[in-house]
């Protein structure tokens, strides 16, 4: 299998602040909105270079969204900055009526999704959000897995016309994808060509998942790993065309089971291919407090877990 380097840990969070920070530069329309969240959104240079840009609007989330909405009339495209939890579920009544059904070009830039949020707990943890988010029509729903991959995720968003969820974290994780990839909006990656079983992963789980096939590989299992970064619209094409090979998959997402990428694959499966699938997500729970990687390992969000769903689901072809 091919193997990847870590070129050293950043935050996926630091990759949206570089990428909105570029985007400052090149594009004019560029705007952004933060609920009083500017150094943990990593917005501060944006602010700093284009304070006439930028706009603070305190701890009021529904009226950023609302605000957002109405900037689009007007020709600007922009980029609303808290963490995932209040990009969602505090606004989702403001995201489906003035943004998504009114097809605004608003791009919801989410930040500290998942139990990798840590130690704030269960309030802040969000693991609904991919479900919230895919379900409303036209909304493309987007979950890069590293610094690299997330910059490229920000530069791309803002050529695409139309909504956006863009989901990215807090912890320093492993930074292994290329500096100057091209973010192919729908694209699945394919990171590392197996025969045994199908791995795609999103998110902070991609890494996991990465080491999981090398786990594998010394077992004598081929592992297939594919990187989903956009979640809506799946690039079914790429999961058929493995699945056809391999015969079997496993799903892995730092999100609840329910509605998250591991139930769109399924539904892809069902309609086309049906194989034998296994599910690393959290299992209809809400998270706690702790460390990033305590909390991971208890909710089985780690290569151990993408290993045992692994040789479980083989046994099931």
């Amino acid at each position: 299998m091919k193997k990847y380097t870590d070129s050293g840990k950043k935050d996926t969070r630091s990759g949206f602040g570089a990428g909105l920070t570029e985007l400052g530069k090149t594009n004019e329309n560029v705007v952004a909105l933060c609920a009083d969240l500017i150094g943990s959104l990593k917005m501060d240079d944006f602010k700093k270079n284009h304070p006439e840009r930028f706009f603070q609007v305190g701890i009021a989330e529904a009226n950023m969204m609302g605000i957002a909405a109405g900037l689009t009339i007007g020709g600007k495209i922009p980029f609303t900055g808290t963490f995932a939890n209040f990009s969602t579920g505090r606004v989702y009544d403001q995201i489906r009526q003035s943004i998504a059904y009114s097809d605004k070009n608003v791009k919801i830039c989410a930040s500290h999704a998942g139990v990798t949020l840590g130690e704030d707990g269960a309030t802040h943890q969000i693991l609904e959000d991919i479900g919230l988010m895919k379900m409303l029509p036209g909304m493309v729903v987007i979950n890069p897995c590293d610094y690299n991959q997330t910059k490229a995720a920000t530069l791309a968003i803002a050529e695409h016309h139309g909504p956006v969820y863009l989901r990215f974290g807090r912890p320093k994780v492993a930074n292994f994808t290329s500096e100057d990839q091209t973010f192919e909006i729908g694209k699945a990656v394919m990171l590392s060509e197996g025969t045994d079983v199908t791995i795609v992963a999103t998110g902070h789980l991609v890494w996991e998942a990465l080491q999981a096939a090398e786990q594998l590989e010394k077992q004598g299992i081929s592992a297939e790993v594919i990187n989903i970064h956009t979640i809506k619209p799946l690039d079914e094409a790429a999961i058929l065309a493995s699945v056809k090979k391999t015969g079997c998959i496993v799903t892995a997402e730092e999100h609840n089971y329910y509605g998250g990428l591991g139930e769109s694959v399924a539904r892809t499966l069902v309609q086309n291919n049906p194989v034998p699938q296994e599910f690393v997500a959290t299992q209809d729970t809400f998270g706690e407090s702790g460390t990033p990687d305590q909390l991971m390992a208890k909710y089985g969000l780690n290569a151990e877990a993408i290993v045992k769903a692994s040789q479980k689901v083989i046994k099931r072809k």
